[in-house]
Protein backbone atom coordinates (compact mmCIF):
# COMPACT_ATOMS: atom_id res chain seq x y z
CA UNK A 1 0.00 0.00 0.00
CA UNK A 2 2.77 2.41 0.95
CA UNK A 3 4.67 1.55 -2.24
CA UNK A 4 1.54 2.15 -4.31
CA UNK A 5 1.07 5.58 -2.68
CA UNK A 6 4.74 6.45 -3.29
CA UNK A 7 4.46 5.42 -6.93
CA UNK A 8 1.29 7.52 -7.30
CA UNK A 9 3.01 10.51 -5.70
CA UNK A 10 5.89 10.24 -8.15
CA UNK A 11 3.79 8.87 -10.97
CA UNK A 12 4.68 11.30 -13.71
CA UNK A 13 6.80 11.10 -16.80
CA UNK A 14 8.99 13.81 -18.24
CA UNK A 15 8.35 14.76 -21.84
CA UNK A 16 10.25 17.61 -23.46
CA UNK A 17 8.11 20.23 -25.21
CA UNK A 18 10.99 20.72 -27.64
CA UNK A 19 14.13 22.88 -27.72
CA UNK A 20 12.53 26.05 -29.13
CA UNK A 21 10.65 28.61 -27.03
CA UNK A 22 9.81 31.09 -29.76
CA UNK A 23 10.40 31.29 -33.49
CA UNK A 24 9.61 34.16 -35.83
CA UNK A 25 11.34 33.98 -39.19
CA UNK A 26 15.10 33.95 -38.60
CA UNK A 27 14.66 34.77 -34.90
CA UNK A 28 14.78 31.61 -32.80
CA UNK A 29 14.84 31.60 -29.00
CA UNK A 30 15.94 28.25 -27.58
CA UNK A 31 15.62 26.88 -24.08
CA UNK A 32 19.29 25.86 -24.05
CA UNK A 33 20.55 29.38 -24.67
CA UNK A 34 18.05 30.95 -22.28
CA UNK A 35 19.05 28.61 -19.47
CA UNK A 36 22.77 29.24 -19.98
CA UNK A 37 22.23 33.00 -20.05
CA UNK A 38 20.05 32.80 -16.92
CA UNK A 39 22.66 30.69 -15.11
CA UNK A 40 25.37 33.27 -15.92
CA UNK A 41 23.29 36.23 -14.75
CA UNK A 42 22.15 34.53 -11.54
CA UNK A 43 25.67 33.28 -10.86
CA UNK A 44 27.27 36.70 -11.27
CA UNK A 45 24.71 38.31 -8.95
CA UNK A 46 25.18 35.61 -6.32
CA UNK A 47 28.98 35.78 -6.44
CA UNK A 48 28.88 39.57 -6.13
CA UNK A 49 26.72 39.22 -3.03
CA UNK A 50 29.09 36.65 -1.54
CA UNK A 51 32.05 38.90 -2.37
CA UNK A 52 30.47 41.76 -0.41
CA UNK A 53 30.02 39.47 2.59
CA UNK A 54 33.72 38.56 2.37
CA UNK A 55 34.72 42.23 1.99
CA UNK A 56 35.96 41.67 -1.55
CA UNK A 57 35.25 44.28 -4.23
CA UNK A 58 32.20 42.91 -6.13
CA UNK A 59 33.39 44.68 -9.28
CA UNK A 60 36.13 42.06 -9.44
CA UNK A 61 33.41 39.45 -9.95
CA UNK A 62 31.87 41.48 -12.79
CA UNK A 63 35.23 41.65 -14.52
CA UNK A 64 35.98 38.00 -13.80
CA UNK A 65 32.64 36.87 -15.24
CA UNK A 66 33.61 38.17 -18.69
CA UNK A 67 36.84 36.19 -18.54
CA UNK A 68 35.00 33.09 -17.38
CA UNK A 69 32.46 33.22 -20.22
CA UNK A 70 35.23 33.77 -22.80
CA UNK A 71 37.25 30.91 -21.33
CA UNK A 72 34.55 28.42 -20.34
CA UNK A 73 32.03 28.27 -23.19
CA UNK A 74 34.48 27.76 -26.09
CA UNK A 75 36.45 25.26 -23.99
CA UNK A 76 33.25 23.37 -23.14
CA UNK A 77 32.39 23.08 -26.83
CA UNK A 78 35.94 22.21 -27.90
CA UNK A 79 36.13 19.47 -25.25
CA UNK A 80 32.88 17.93 -26.51
CA UNK A 81 33.80 18.19 -30.19
CA UNK A 82 37.23 16.63 -29.68
CA UNK A 83 35.75 13.54 -28.07
CA UNK A 84 33.06 13.35 -30.76
CA UNK A 85 35.43 14.09 -33.63
CA UNK A 86 34.37 11.08 -35.69
CA UNK A 87 30.93 12.70 -35.97
CA UNK A 88 31.93 16.35 -36.34
CA UNK A 89 34.65 15.63 -38.88
CA UNK A 90 31.87 14.50 -41.21
CA UNK A 91 29.79 17.63 -40.49
CA UNK A 92 32.25 20.47 -39.70
CA UNK A 93 29.51 23.08 -40.15
CA UNK A 94 27.94 21.78 -36.94
CA UNK A 95 31.02 22.48 -34.81
CA UNK A 96 29.86 25.99 -33.95
CA UNK A 97 26.18 25.01 -33.55
CA UNK A 98 26.36 25.23 -29.77
CA UNK A 99 22.66 26.18 -29.60
CA UNK A 100 21.84 22.59 -30.54
CA UNK A 101 23.52 21.33 -27.38
CA UNK A 102 26.78 19.52 -26.99
CA UNK A 103 28.94 21.22 -24.40
CA UNK A 104 30.88 19.48 -21.63
CA UNK A 105 30.95 20.91 -18.12
CA UNK A 106 34.42 19.49 -17.51
CA UNK A 107 35.66 21.43 -20.52
CA UNK A 108 33.97 24.56 -19.16
CA UNK A 109 35.65 24.09 -15.78
CA UNK A 110 39.08 23.65 -17.37
CA UNK A 111 38.61 26.74 -19.53
CA UNK A 112 37.22 28.73 -16.61
CA UNK A 113 40.08 27.77 -14.30
CA UNK A 114 42.67 28.83 -16.89
CA UNK A 115 40.87 32.14 -17.43
CA UNK A 116 40.57 32.74 -13.67
CA UNK A 117 44.26 31.99 -13.10
CA UNK A 118 45.26 34.57 -15.72
CA UNK A 119 42.79 37.09 -14.31
CA UNK A 120 43.99 36.56 -10.73
CA UNK A 121 47.61 36.94 -11.79
CA UNK A 122 46.90 40.19 -13.61
CA UNK A 123 44.83 41.58 -10.73
CA UNK A 124 47.27 40.31 -8.09
CA UNK A 125 44.54 38.61 -6.09
CA UNK A 126 44.34 35.05 -4.78
CA UNK A 127 42.96 32.59 -7.29
CA UNK A 128 41.57 30.48 -4.46
CA UNK A 129 39.70 33.43 -2.97
CA UNK A 130 38.00 33.97 -6.32
CA UNK A 131 37.37 30.25 -6.71
CA UNK A 132 35.63 30.12 -3.30
CA UNK A 133 33.36 33.01 -4.28
CA UNK A 134 32.48 31.47 -7.63
CA UNK A 135 32.01 27.84 -6.51
CA UNK A 136 28.42 28.19 -5.20
CA UNK A 137 27.38 30.06 -8.35
CA UNK A 138 29.08 27.47 -10.54
CA UNK A 139 27.23 24.51 -9.06
CA UNK A 140 23.93 26.42 -9.12
CA UNK A 141 24.53 27.23 -12.78
CA UNK A 142 25.16 23.55 -13.46
CA UNK A 143 21.86 22.68 -11.77
CA UNK A 144 20.04 25.17 -14.01
CA UNK A 145 21.92 24.27 -17.17
CA UNK A 146 21.13 20.56 -16.89
CA UNK A 147 17.52 21.38 -17.79
CA UNK A 148 18.80 22.36 -21.21
CA UNK A 149 19.50 18.66 -21.74
CA UNK A 150 15.85 17.95 -20.94
CA UNK A 151 14.53 20.34 -23.58
CA UNK A 152 17.00 18.97 -26.14
CA UNK A 153 16.13 15.33 -25.26
CA UNK A 154 19.80 14.50 -24.62
CA UNK A 155 22.08 13.29 -21.84
CA UNK A 156 19.55 10.68 -20.68
CA UNK A 157 20.18 7.37 -18.99
CA UNK A 158 19.43 3.73 -19.60
CA UNK A 159 15.88 2.48 -20.29
CA UNK A 160 13.67 2.37 -17.21
CA UNK A 161 10.06 1.95 -16.18
CA UNK A 162 10.35 3.95 -12.96
CA UNK A 163 7.45 6.32 -12.18
CA UNK A 164 9.66 9.37 -12.92
CA UNK A 165 10.77 8.07 -16.33
CA UNK A 166 11.75 10.33 -19.21
CA UNK A 167 10.19 9.96 -22.66
CA UNK A 168 12.70 10.27 -25.51
CA UNK A 169 11.49 10.75 -29.11
CA UNK A 170 12.52 8.05 -31.57
CA UNK A 171 14.92 10.30 -33.51
CA UNK A 172 16.90 11.01 -30.31
CA UNK A 173 17.29 7.42 -29.16
CA UNK A 174 20.47 5.41 -29.74
CA UNK A 175 19.91 2.91 -32.59
CA UNK A 176 20.38 -0.06 -30.26
CA UNK A 177 17.68 1.30 -27.92
CA UNK A 178 15.16 2.41 -30.54
CA UNK A 179 12.49 0.05 -29.20
CA UNK A 180 12.53 1.68 -25.75
CA UNK A 181 10.51 4.81 -25.06
CA UNK A 182 11.39 5.68 -21.46
CA UNK A 183 14.79 6.35 -19.92
CA UNK A 184 16.38 7.49 -16.66
CA UNK A 185 16.15 11.33 -16.41
CA UNK A 186 19.82 11.72 -15.57
CA UNK A 187 19.53 15.46 -16.19
CA UNK A 188 17.16 15.55 -13.19
CA UNK A 189 19.40 13.39 -11.01
CA UNK A 190 22.36 15.66 -11.61
CA UNK A 191 20.34 18.84 -11.23
CA UNK A 192 19.03 17.70 -7.83
CA UNK A 193 22.49 16.53 -6.75
CA UNK A 194 23.96 19.89 -7.75
CA UNK A 195 21.30 21.72 -5.74
CA UNK A 196 22.30 19.69 -2.67
CA UNK A 197 25.96 20.58 -3.24
CA UNK A 198 24.90 24.23 -3.63
CA UNK A 199 23.11 24.09 -0.26
CA UNK A 200 26.20 22.53 1.33
CA UNK A 201 28.50 25.26 -0.01
CA UNK A 202 26.22 28.08 1.11
CA UNK A 203 25.93 26.51 4.56
CA UNK A 204 29.71 26.31 4.85
CA UNK A 205 30.08 29.87 3.54
CA UNK A 206 27.74 31.49 6.03
CA UNK A 207 28.90 29.39 8.96
CA UNK A 208 32.48 30.38 8.11
CA UNK A 209 31.53 34.07 8.31
CA UNK A 210 30.76 33.52 11.99
CA UNK A 211 33.95 31.53 12.46
CA UNK A 212 32.19 28.17 13.00
CA UNK A 213 34.02 26.44 11.48
CA UNK A 214 36.96 28.50 10.33
CA UNK A 215 37.73 27.70 6.73
CA UNK A 216 41.00 27.86 4.86
CA UNK A 217 40.96 29.81 1.61
CA UNK A 218 40.30 27.34 -1.19
CA UNK A 219 38.13 25.04 0.91
CA UNK A 220 34.81 25.83 -0.78
CA UNK A 221 36.14 25.18 -4.27
CA UNK A 222 37.77 21.91 -3.20
CA UNK A 223 34.56 20.77 -1.47
CA UNK A 224 32.64 21.70 -4.62
CA UNK A 225 34.99 19.67 -6.79
CA UNK A 226 34.86 16.59 -4.57
CA UNK A 227 31.09 16.69 -3.97
CA UNK A 228 30.16 17.37 -7.58
CA UNK A 229 32.54 14.67 -8.82
CA UNK A 230 31.06 12.08 -6.46
CA UNK A 231 27.60 12.65 -7.89
CA UNK A 232 28.77 12.91 -11.48
CA UNK A 233 30.65 9.61 -11.23
CA UNK A 234 27.60 7.49 -10.37
CA UNK A 235 25.17 9.42 -12.58
CA UNK A 236 27.51 9.11 -15.54
CA UNK A 237 27.34 5.34 -15.14
CA UNK A 238 23.64 5.49 -16.05
CA UNK A 239 24.03 7.52 -19.23
CA UNK A 240 23.85 6.15 -22.77
CA UNK A 241 25.72 8.99 -24.50
CA UNK A 242 28.91 9.34 -22.47
CA UNK A 243 32.03 10.68 -24.12
CA UNK A 244 34.31 7.67 -24.34
CA UNK A 245 38.03 6.96 -24.44
CA UNK A 246 38.03 3.38 -25.66
CA UNK A 247 35.95 1.42 -23.11
CA UNK A 248 36.25 4.14 -20.45
CA UNK A 249 33.82 6.97 -19.74
CA UNK A 250 35.75 10.25 -19.86
CA UNK A 251 33.57 11.95 -17.25
CA UNK A 252 34.14 9.15 -14.77
CA UNK A 253 37.90 9.34 -15.25
CA UNK A 254 37.83 13.11 -14.74
CA UNK A 255 35.53 12.70 -11.72
CA UNK A 256 37.86 10.22 -10.03
CA UNK A 257 40.79 12.53 -10.74
CA UNK A 258 38.84 15.45 -9.30
CA UNK A 259 37.93 13.53 -6.15
CA UNK A 260 41.56 12.55 -5.63
CA UNK A 261 42.93 16.05 -6.21
CA UNK A 262 40.21 17.66 -4.11
CA UNK A 263 40.82 15.36 -1.16
CA UNK A 264 44.57 15.87 -1.51
CA UNK A 265 44.03 19.63 -1.44
CA UNK A 266 41.86 19.43 1.67
CA UNK A 267 44.46 17.23 3.36
CA UNK A 268 47.14 19.76 2.43
CA UNK A 269 45.10 22.54 4.05
CA UNK A 270 43.89 20.80 7.20
CA UNK A 271 46.30 17.95 7.93
CA UNK A 272 49.54 19.56 6.83
CA UNK A 273 48.22 23.07 7.63
CA UNK A 274 49.79 24.60 4.53
CA UNK A 275 48.21 27.14 2.15
CA UNK A 276 47.48 26.06 -1.40
CA UNK A 277 49.91 27.19 -4.12
CA UNK A 278 48.60 30.47 -5.49
CA UNK A 279 49.35 33.22 -8.01
CA UNK A 280 50.08 35.69 -5.19
CA UNK A 281 52.19 35.28 -2.07
CA UNK A 282 50.64 35.30 1.40
CA UNK A 283 51.77 38.91 1.82
CA UNK A 284 49.84 40.13 -1.22
CA UNK A 285 46.30 40.22 -2.48
CA UNK A 286 44.70 42.17 0.41
CA UNK A 287 44.98 39.35 2.89
CA UNK A 288 43.14 36.80 0.80
CA UNK A 289 45.25 33.82 1.82
CA UNK A 290 45.07 31.91 5.10
CA UNK A 291 41.86 31.61 7.12
CA UNK A 292 38.52 33.24 6.48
Amino acid sequence: MALDFFALLLGFQFTSPGPIIFELGPVIIRWYGLLIASAVLIGVSLSQYLAKRRHVNPELISDLSIWLVIGAIPAARLYYVLFQWSEYSQHPERIIAIWQGGIAIHGAIIGGVIAALIFAKLKKISFWQLADLVAPSLILGQAIGRWGNFFNSEAFGRPTDLPWKLYIPLDHRPPNLANFEYFHPTFLYESLWNLMVFALLLTLFFRALSGKPRLKVGTLFLVYWVAYSLGRFWIEGLRTDSLMLGPLRIAQIVSLTGISLGLAGLAWLYLFKRPLPDVVSSSKGDGVTGDW
